[in-house]
């Protein structure tokens, strides 16, 4: 058990650099994918399996145990995500001929989705904030820039000045896996965040190094992630709405509009930063059921 243990650690220290230096993974996303491996290490160990002599059996027994914990199936989807990498890394290294990881299913995704908001949705959420406060004109702003360039809500608060190109009405935008794209942010969105960086944000007292930063809060150091949801799902509630709402809703809500008005596929990938086209193909079925619903409430046909 010791050796196979030893050599689980080996492989696990390669594998932390692989992703590091040849994936140019974030921190944080690679201490994901370590956590996954661990679930895989902790398990070959106990049976003092060696990391090549894991199979797609071994690993569905695996799977099996984690889904009898009640480990989500998004979580799950994730964990042999990252198997998947592992497992790919062996086989550029020749020390496996194949990725067992390959012909595992994956669980079904949940078909809950965030509730779509509406132009006249955001025009309420928007009317709630008092733009003559410092605070809530800079969440008015926010609340334009998540909807009208679909960023996550970790690109937003981690948004710097560098990357607002005014002239070319685009932002150059961080993303996952430290993967830099650009979107292009509307002449509204864009005069809104002028106003704020010159006529608002320049009156904060800045702490150093978050200078850098477009949206800081009062004490002068950039926004957190739970703040944007705290303050967005405070102004949902003042404007009436009986939707479940969070900073992906927005995400959501401007890739729908997209893709429901003909928009190109393949360009709503390149400004959400998703990784495959299979992620925003969701938004080709959300058109597909609008169109059934049409035509179920408008075609006589279909109201018999």
């Amino acid at each position: 058990m010791a050796d196979a243990e030893q050599t689980w650690r080996r492989y696990r220290r390669n594998f932390q650099g692989y992703l590091k230096l040849e994936k140019g993974m974030a921190s944080n996303s690679v201490d994901a994918y370590l956590r996954d491996v661990d679930h895989l290490m902790r398990f070959a160990i106990e049976n003092d399996i060696e990391p090549e002599g894991v199979t797609l059996d071994y690993l569905q027994q695996l799977l099996k145990q984690l889904n009898d914990t009640g480990i989500a199936p998004t979580t799950q989807r994730r964990i042999i995500a990252g198997w998947r990498m592992f497992y790919k890394m062996l086989v550029i290294e020749d020390a496996m001929k194949e990725n067992p990881a390959d012909l595992l299913d994956l669980p079904l995704r949940p078909k809950h989705l965030p509730d779509v908001l509406t132009d006249e949705d955001i025009t309420k959420i928007q009317s709630t904030f008092d733009l003559s406060l410092p605070d809530q004109y800079r969440n008015y702003v926010i609340i334009e820039v998540l909807y009208g360039c679909g960023l996550r809500v970790s690109e937003l608060v981690n948004l710097k000045m560098s990357n607002i190109y005014a002239e070319e009405e685009m932002l150059q935008v961080i993303g996952k896996g430290n993967k830099e794209r650009w979107v292009p942010i509307n002449s509204q969105a864009l005069k809104l965040m002028d106003t704020y960086i010159h006529h608002v944000r320049v009156h904060a007292k800045i702490k150093p190094n978050e200078e850098k930063y477009v949206f800081l809060n009062r004490l002068g150091t950039h926004l957190s992630r739970n703040y944007v949801f705290m303050f967005l799902q405070q102004a949902v509630s003042n404007a009436g709405l009986n939707k479940h709402v969070s900073p992906h809703s927005l995400r959501h809500s401007f890739a729908t509009e997209l893709v429901e008005n003909g928009a190109d596929l393949r360009a709503v990938q390149e400004m959400l930063g998703h990784e495959s086209i299979s992620t925003t193909e969701i938004y080709t079925h959300l058109t597909r059921d609008t169109l059934r619903n049409t035509i179920s409430a408008y075609h006589p046909h279909y109201k018999r």
